[in-house]
């Protein structure tokens, strides 16, 4: 007989804490590497052993966790998860934050997941797809947030400027941007995506 949970004051769940713990890491792991295959193949090209390859994990175990590559594929290419974060501050310092968040995604994990839009032509259908939820899930959710006129225009120019700046550092890898401190790159750029948020 199991002795899982058995003392009085353990925490009900607490013995299935590290399971899932280890499920949600596995997860993540799969998703990361669907995002780095997506940023560099064709959808169609990407098979599940790819991924299951790159994340260290069994073909069955992404089948288990996603059902199939069109629902693993669904949540790479979902934008949510990333938008909050990058949102995750008050407006009048939003510019400031978001900077940093795009910069210090590409120095720590080697990639930003917004810049996953810029490969939208590899992708055919499945481009229409990332471009739908790119504008519904980090542009438009930009422009929610903003008041004054033309804040649907001046959430794209702001994004556009994030998308640029995340171009520059971590694909054509600007040995002066690279060089430089992310607080003072925040403190440079950061003002000039703000002139579109709270001008």
């Amino acid at each position: 007989m199991s002795a899982v949970n058995t003392r009085p004051d353990a925490e009900p769940g607490a013995a299935h804490a590290p399971a899932r713990r280890d499920a949600e890491a596995t997860r993540a792991a799969i998703l990361k590497a669907a995002r780095h295959l997506l940023a560099r193949h064709a959808h169609a090209d990407i098979t599940l052993k790819d991924v299951a390859d790159r994340a260290g994990v069994s073909a069955p175990l992404i089948l288990k966790y996603f059902g199939n590559k069109d629902g693993l594929f669904a949540r790479v290419m979902s934008f949510d998860t990333d938008a909050a974060a990058l949102l995750d501050a008050p407006l009048d310092d939003l510019g400031r934050h978001m900077v940093r968040h795009v910069l210090e995604d590409q120095r720590d994990r080697g990639a930003d997941p917004l810049l996953r839009i810029v490969f939208a032509p590899l992708h055919g259908d499945h481009g229409d797809v990332l471009r739908a939820n790119f504008r519904a899930q980090v542009v438009d959710r930009v422009a929610a947030r903003l008041a004054g006129p033309d804040a649907p225009l001046r959430a794209e120019l702001a994004v556009a400027q994030l998308i640029g700046l995340g171009v520059m550092y971590g694909i054509a890898r600007g040995p002066r941007l690279r060089d430089s401190a992310v607080d003072d790159l925040a403190d440079r750029y950061g003002p000039c995506v703000q002139a579109q948020l709270t001008p």
